[in-house]
This record gives structure tokens, C-alpha cells and sequence, in this order.
């Protein structure tokens, strides 16, 4: 399948449900137009097959004339022969075009996730963009599914109407009148039904934000005693989703029982009307036949309609969320007229809190509050959510770049960095230009030789979701040796050995510098370990850099340090 432009033209018209329909539609207008054209001959042939059939009654039984029913029973055979040709059709481009449908939206709500990137989840739910990913791709695949029937359907309508007029006008105005009548009587339930699946659809994906939580936090919960909260709370929202879903089958089932009844009680008008009609002489034996196979076959082309109605508002609703999704605009955006790029090497500078970090150097920020050092990484980075001009690189402000550029020259890997699921070295090696020596040096320097040696099949391995087999510690290495191996110009850490004991935090420490030679290196810690293999370590307090100076010689000269650097000191010792 072709790969959709991030600027496709249709991108606009996205903030609209009815109009991301349009977009998908025309997107797929070859295989739409198809799956229309075997499913209008498809129901066509169907619709023909009960005048053949009285053409059969009347010239080749009644008549008693063998050559005639010999005819038309030919022809029967080859209208059952095209009808069952371009059903098999009609039903391969129906699946084609639920497939392409599920799959364009995929693609473009992916590209948007990640041109989003970190503005994401600061502006919808996890469960919000699960929810697109599950029961709103099926909706919205089933709408272009149905279309190729409904356009049989009224095709097929047509074209009954007119064999019944021109055998009778009584009967011919029944059907014409009849049908619009029929939708009509299932048009006000239409309504409710869309506004009770929007709301349905809002509880579920709230619910699939809170099962998220609780799958996520499961180990905090237990540790914390609060497994019986969260399960409450879960059960309260499923019950409300629950009834919400019970309200959504009410209206669908007194819809389903009209699809049936409506059709069903058209079918037995039409009949007795026919019967009244041969009684008096008016129409054949042949023609009455003829007559109850159009009654019967209306019921399909009537379901299809209903069935039409039912799936376009379902997709309404899911296109609803899509649009709300693709309507979020990322927090930094490229400039309209880019500056410069600055020369490899240019110094990273923050005037707001007075940090600089010259090239090729080591730089440890020290904070007594985790989240005050944690923004600054992200202000370093511009993953923050704010545009900030404050940070430079090579007096250059960070907004004033692409954002791509920034990406690749600045990389920030936090505490909250997971692993995806696949094979592990592509896991590590991102770009795909690294090569197997820089993931394994990465891994010697952040001491995760063990987590490959016990893997049975090395870097070959499948990481499961999120990295859920491998312990806090070793993912965190993993995380390390993952950022480690993009290399790039400056590389911002937040914490990243938070989770490892001492002994392989200190060769964390002694190889990092090595590694990173050359190369700028910003770690946020406390760990005396690594702030003593640091080129400089800077103070951060009240967002302000309020010392500098090497590990040692702020142990000595700065008391606010001290204080920080010691606490985690005895904290380690206890």
C-alpha cells in the first residue's frame, strides 16, 4: 500500500467527520468504484432473475413448449452465473476496501503521532488513541465495506420499480411510494443512535485510559496497598460503559427488528396486492410468481439500506475522534524561514538558568527537586511544551531550527524512555546506522553485556511489549545503550542510573566519558559516582545554576551541594 504524504491535500479537510469520509472515499476510488460495479451487477442479476423465472412459468410450463422453458432456463443458468462471478468479486473489493480504509488511517494517525511527537500525551489519553487503533478502524472500514451493496441496492431498487410499472402502474407505485416511505419510519431513530454511540465511545476510551494506568502502575499499586481502589474504580466505569453500550443495543435492536419487520410486512403487501391482481385476471400466473420474487428480493436492497444508515453513523462517530486526534498541532513547529544551522561543535547555552555546556564536555546538573532538572532537559532538548528562545545552540535559539535538525543534533533520553516490541538489536540501533559494533561498545559502556548474555538468542531476541521482560534496572541499561548508540552531536540524560546498584553504576560511570568522547554529554544526577566522573558539575536551584566547579571542589567550597550530594550519600550507605 502506498505510503500516505504527511502534507497530504486532504489534510485540511480533517477537522470534519463528513469530510474525512470524503477524503478516505476518494483516496480509494478505484476499488470503491469496483466493489460498486460488481455489487450493482451482482444485485442487478437478482433482481431480473424473478421476470426470467416468469417468463419460464408463462411460455415454457403453462405453454407446455419444452424449447421455450429450455431457453429460458439457459438464460437463469447465465444470470446465476454472472450473479455468482461478481458476488465473488463484489465481496473481494468489499474487503479491500475495508483493509485499505483501516489501514490509510492507521498510517496517517501514526505519521501524526509522531510528528506530534511529545505534545501527544500531554493533549489526549493513551486509551483515547488505543480506542482509534481497535473500534474505530473496524467502523470505519465497515462503511466502505458496505458501500459497494448499498450502491447495488438502490440500483437494483430502481430498477424492480420500473419492471413492476411497466407490468403494473398499482404495483409499480406501491414499491416507488413504499421504500422512501419504509426509511423514512427509520429515520428518527437514527439520530438518538448517533448521539448514544458518541457517548459510548467517549466511556470506552476512557476506560482503556484507566486499564492502561492499572496495567502500567500494577507494581506501585501492590506496593502501596491500592489494588482495591483502582479496582473499584474500574468496576464503576465499566458498569457506566456497560449501560451506555446496553443503550446504544436498545436502539440497534428496535433498528434490527425494523429491518426485518418493515421488509417482511412490504414483502406481504406486495404479494396480496399481486394475488388480488391475477385473481382478477389482470396479471399471469407467470407475472405473479414474478411479483412475489420482487417482494422477496426487496428485503435485501431494504436491510442493505438500513444496514448502510447503521454503519455510516458508527463511522461518523469513530471519524469524530480521528479528526480529534489529526486537529492537535505539535507544541514547536518549523519556522517559516529557518536559521543558519550552527557548526558542529557550537556550545549549548540556557540564558534563563545560566547553564553552558561547551563542546566535547561532560556536564552533570545537580538539583534537589528531580522535576526542576528534569525540564531543563527537556527546555535542552525542546521537548518541553513551551517555546522557549531561552536555549542556544551556537547563539542560535532551538525554535529558530527545524525541528528535525534539533532532533538529530540533540537527543534527550529520560527516565520515562521505553523499549518497543521487536528484535532487539533494531530496538538499539534506531537509525539502522550504527551497526552491530556501536550496539554491542554501547552495551560494554552501559554494563548491559549480562541482559545480552542471558538472552538465548542475543541480539536476535523479541523484546516483548514495552520491555516487560527484562527487570527496571535492565531496561534502563537497555534505554542507555539505545541512546548511546545513535551517537549523537549532544546527548541529554535524565537520570540514567537510577535504577542499578552502585557496583554497576561505577562502571557506568568510568566508561561514559570514554564513550562519549569528543562528544557533548549533559547528565542530570545526584549520584556521586557519576558526578565524579564528570568534566563539570553545576548546582540547579530555584532555576538558576548557582555553582561550578568539579565534583570535588563543590564538595568542599559549596554547603547547598553538600547537602544534596551527601543526603544520597548516607541514603546509599543505610
Amino acid at each position: 500500500m502506498r505510503q500516505l504524504p504527511l502534507t497530504d491535500p486532504g489534510t485540511a479537510d480533517h477537522r470534519s467527520p463528513g469530510r474525512f469520509l470524503w477524503w478516505l472515499a476518494k483516496g480509494q476510488w478505484q476499488t470503491l468504484a469496483g466493489g460498486m460495479a460488481f455489487g450493482i451487477v451482482w444485485m442487478g442479476a437478482q433482481a431480473v432473475m424473478p421476470a426470467v423465472l416468469g417468463r419460464a412459468i408463462d411460455h415454457g410450463v403453462a405453454d407446455r413448449d419444452f424449447d421455450q422453458l429450455l431457453v429460458w432456463a439457459s438464460v437463469m443458468l447465465a444470470i446465476g452465473l454472472v450473479q455468482a462471478f461478481c458476488g465473488i468479486m463484489r465481496h473481494r473489493f468489499a474487503v479491500t476496501n475495508w483493509l485499505i480504509a483501516a489501514y490509510r488511517t492507521v498510517q496517517l494517525v501514526g505519521r501524526h503521532t509522531v510528528h506530534l511527537g511529545g505534545t501527544l500525551p500531554r493533549k489526549v489519553s493513551t486509551g483515547e488513541v488505543i480506542a482509534i487503533g481497535t473500534s474505530d478502524l473496524s467502523h470505519l472500514g465497515q462503511v466502505m465495506d458496505v458501500t459497494a451493496r448499498f450502491a447495488g441496492a438502490v440500483v437494483s431498487f430502481v430498477l424492480v420499480s420500473v419492471i413492476l410499472l411497466s407490468t403494473s402502474v398499482t404495483l409499480g407505485l406501491v414499491v416507488l411510494v413504499g421504500v422512501p416511505l419504509l426509511m423514512l419510519l427509520i429515520g428518527p431513530i437514527l439520530s438518538p443512535l448517533q448521539h448514544r454511540s458518541a457517548h459510548q465511545r467517549h466511556l470506552m476510551g476512557r476506560l482503556s485510559n484507566t486499564a492502561t494506568d492499572i496495567v502500567s502502575g500494577l507494581r506501585v499499586l501492590r506496593g502501596i496497598g491500592g489494588e482495591q481502589v483502582f479496582l473499584g474504580r474500574y468496576r464503576r466505569q465499566s458498569q457506566e460503559t456497560r449501560r451506555a453500550g446496553v443503550e446504544v443495543a436498545r436502539l440497534q435492536s428496535v433498528l434490527e427488528a425494523l429491518q426485518v419487520f418493515l421488509p417482511g410486512f412490504f414483502v406481504v403487501l406486495v404479494v396480496w396486492l399481486g394475488a388480488r391482481s391475477a385473481v382478477a385476471g389482470e396479471i399471469s400466473v407467470g407475472e405473479l410468481v414474478a411479483f412475489y420474487g420482487y417482494a422477496a428480493f426487496l428485503m435485501i436492497p431494504l436491510r442493505t439500506v438500513t444496514e448502510y444508515a447503521n454503519k455510516f453513523i458508527r463511522a461518523r462517530v469513530s471519524a469524530r475522534r480521528v479528526c480529534t486526534v489529526l486537529a492537535l498541532t505539535p507544541d514547536h513547529t518549523d519556522p517559516e524561514t529557518p536559521a543558519p544551522s550552527p557548526p558542529p561543535g557550537s556550545e549549548l547555552h540556557d540564558a534563563r538558568t545560566g547553564l553552558r555546556v561547551g563542546p566535547g564536555r561532560l556536564v552533570a546538573v545537580v538539583c534537589e527537586r528531580p522535576d526542576e532538572s528534569a525540564l531543563l532537559a527537556d527546555r535542552l532538548g525542546m521537548t518541553a511544551a513551551e517555546i522557549d528562545h531561552d536555549v542556544t545552540l551556537g547563539g542560535t535559539p532551538l525554535p529558530a531550527l527545524r525541528r528535525r535538525e534539533v532532533r538529530e543534533r540533540i537527543v534527550v533520553s529520560d527516565t520515562g524512555a521505553t523499549l518497543f516490541s521487536g528484535r532487539l538489536g533494531d530496538r538499539l540501533d534506531v537509525s539502522g546506522e550504527g551497526g552491530v559494533e556501536a550496539v554491542r561498545a554501547a552495551l560494554a559502556t552501559a554494563s548491559a553485556q549480562d541482559v545480552l548474555e542471558a538472552l538465548p538468542e542475543g541480539l536476535d531476541s523479541v523484546v516483548s511489549e514495552r520491555g516487560r521482560s527484562f527487570s527496571g534496572g535492565q531496561r534502563q541499561r537497555l534505554v542507555l545503550a539505545r541512546a548511546l548508540t545513535g551517537d549523537p552531536e549532544i546527548l541529554v540524560l535524565v537520570e540514567p542510573t537510577s535504577a542499578v546498584d552502585a557496583h554497576t553504576e561505577a562502571r557506568i560511570a568510568a566508561r561514559l566519558r570514554q564513550h562519549r568522547a569528543g562528544r557533548t554529554t549533559v547528565v542530570t544526577t545526584t549520584s556521586p559516582l557519576m558526578l565524579d566522573a564528570a568534566d563539570e558539575v553545576v548546582l540547579l536551584d530555584e532555576g538558576k545554576i548557582v555553582a561550578t566547579g568539579t565534583h570535588t571542589e563543590l564538595l568542599d567550597s559549596c554547603p547547598a551541594y553538600r547537602a544534596v550530594v551527601t543526603r544520597e550519600t548516607e541514603e546509599v550507605l543505610q
